[in-house]
C-alpha cells in the first residue's frame, strides 16, 4: 500500500479574464477580416489578449492514507479551484496529481445528479460513478435514505427537490458509498443547522473509519475538531501548513495584520450585499484593537436592490480557534424597525459593552438575510479585532484559560451553618 494517498507537486492552474465572447460573423466578416490582415501586420498593431490570471501557483503538499486535512482560505483564495483539480473536473495548467483509491467528491449541491432522474435513480447513478457494483450499493441504499431523510420523495426526479434536500441525498451518497477518499467543500452550509449536525457527526465517523478526507469550510471549530492538518491557501499560494490548530491560530492572528478596523466591500449585482464593516471604538474611530473596558460598536453598511420584509443584519463572533461565541441578530432587538428592508444603502450597528469580551484575538462573520427565506450575503471572517488588557480596567482579568466571556455575577459569602 501507498505511504501516500494524495500528492500534489507544483499545481498551478491558469485562467484569462477579460476576453471578450466572440459572436457569429458573417460570410463579409470573414473576408474583411483577413483581407485587412497583412495592414494590421505591417502597421504593428496587434490587439491586446485576455489578462492572464492564476488562481493557484505553485501548490504542493502530500496527504498520508486515513489523514484529515482541512483546507482553509478567504473567498477567492482557490480553496475549490483546487478541490476541482483534484476531483478531477478541471486540469491543472501547471503541476500534477497522483490519486491513490477511488475518489468521491461533493463540491456542489446536487454534483453529479441528473436532475430527470429520481432519487433513487440517482443514489445508483452517484455508485456507478465511483466505481461500485449494484450490490455494494444496494447493502448502503437504505442507510442513504434514512440519512437524507426523503423516504417520501425517493421517486420523485431530482429537479423537484429543494436545495436542502438535494444536499442531504448528495452528501449522503457521497459519505455512504465509502470511496477511499473524500472530498468535501463548503455545501454543507446549504443545510439546517440539525443537517449540519448531523453532516459533521458522519464527517467524524468517516474520518476514524480511515479513510483519506479532504474538507474545505469556513466553520473553523469544525476544522479543527476534524482534522488532522491544516492548509492555509492565499492567494493562490500556500501559505502555511501544519497541525489544524497552529495552522487556524495563524489564520486568524493574519487576519489582523494591517488592518484598520474597516474593510470596504465592493458593489455586487445582487439583490442585497455588504459594502463597508466597521469595527468603531469609544472615540468613534475605527480600530482593530479595543480594550477590555471599552465600549465599543460594530457597523454593518449595506445596500438593498429592492425592497426586503423582514430583513436581518446579524453576525456570528468567534475565537481565536475558530470557536462560535455568540450570534446576534436585529430581527431580535426590540430596536429593529422596518425601514431597514427598503431600497438603496443603509447601515445597522451594534454596541457591545465594556468588561464583556475577554483579551484576545476574535473574528466576526456577518450576514445578510430574511429569516427562513434566504441569504443575500454572508462574509466569513471578513473583519477581526484585538481585545487588550490595557491595565487600567476595575475587572481583574486572571487570564486566557477562563473563557471568551467576563462574568460578574453576585455572589454571598457566609458562614457555614453549625453542624448539629
Amino acid at each position: 500500500m501507498s505511504d501516500v494517498a494524495i500528492r500534489v507537486e507544483n499545481v498551478g492552474k491558469r485562467y484569462r479574464i477579460g476576453a471578450k465572447r466572440a459572436g457569429y460573423k458573417t460570410l463579409r466578416d470573414s473576408l474583411l477580416s483577413t483581407a485587412k490582415a497583412p495592414l494590421r501586420w505591417l502597421q504593428g498593431k496587434r490587439s491586446p489578449g485576455p489578462e492572464p490570471f492564476w488562481a493557484l501557483r505553485d501548490v504542493s503538499f502530500d496527504v498520508r492514507p486515513g489523514e484529515v486535512v482541512g483546507i482553509i482560505g478567504r473567498n477567492g483564495a482557490g480553496k475549490s479551484t483546487l478541490l476541482k483539480v483534484l476531483s478531477r473536473i478541471t486540469k491543472p495548467t501547471l503541476g500534477r496529481v497522483e490519486l491513490y483509491g477511488r475518489v468521491g467528491s461533493l463540491l456542489e449541491v446536487g454534483t453529479g445528479f441528473h436532475p430527470e432522474l429520481t432519487g433513487r435513480e440517482n443514489i445508483y447513478l452517484n455508485g456507478a460513478i465511483l466505481g461500485m457494483s449494484r450490490s455494494e450499493i444496494s447493502r448502503k441504499f437504505d442507510e442513504i435514505v434514512a440519512f437524507a431523510e426523503i423516504e417520501a420523495f425517493l421517486d420523485t426526479p431530482v429537479k423537484f427537490y429543494s436545495s436542502g434536500m438535494y444536499v442531504r441525498l448528495a452528501f449522503g451518497v457521497a459519505s455512504h458509498l465509502e470511496p477511499e477518499i473524500l472530498i468535501v467543500d463548503e455545501v454543507l452550509a446549504v443545510g439546517d443547522a440539525e443537517f449540519q449536525k448531523k453532516s459533521l457527526g458522519r464527517m467524524g465517523k468517516v474520518a476514524r473509519g480511515g479513510r483519506t478526507v479532504l474538507f474545505v469550510s469556513h466553520n473553523l471549530a469544525a476544522v479543527t475538531n476534524l482534522c488532522d492538518r491544516c492548509v492555509w491557501i492565499d492567494k493562490g499560494n500556500v501559505k502555511h501548513i501544519g497541525s489544524a490548530d497552529d495552522t487556524v491560530r495563524r489564520y486568524i492572528q493574519a487576519g489582523l495584520e494591517g488592518e484598520t478596523g474597516q474593510v470596504d466591500l465592493p458593489a455586487r449585482e445582487q439583490d442585497g450585499y455588504f459594502s463597508r464593516i466597521s469595527v468603531v471604538n469609544s472615540e468613534g474611530f475605527p480600530s482593530n484593537t479595543i480594550r477590555v473596558d471599552e465600549p465599543f460598536k460594530l457597523v454593518f453598511e449595506y445596500a438593498l436592490a429592492r425592497r426586503v420584509s423582514e430583513l436581518e443584519v446579524a453576525f456570528c463572533l468567534y475565537d481565536k480557534n475558530g470557536s462560535l461565541i455568540f450570534y446576534s441578530g436585529s430581527a431580535k432587538s426590540t430596536a429593529h424597525g422596518a425601514a431597514g428592508g427598503e431600497p438603496g444603502r443603509r447601515s445597522a450597528e451594534v454596541l457591545l459593552p465594556g468588561n464583556f469580551l475577554a483579551p484576545g484575538t476574535y473574528a466576526i462573520t456577518a450576514l445578510l438575510h430574511q429569516p427562513n427565506v434566504a441569504f443575500f450575503d454572508k462574509q466569513d471572517g471578513v473583519i477581526g479585532f484585538s481585545i487588550v488588557d490595557s491595565g487600567s480596567s476595575e475587572y481583574r482579568y486572571a487570564g486566557s484559560n477562563e473563557g471568551s466571556i467576563l462574568v460578574d455575577f453576585p455572589w454571598t459569602l457566609s458562614k457555614s451553618p453549625p453542624r448539629s
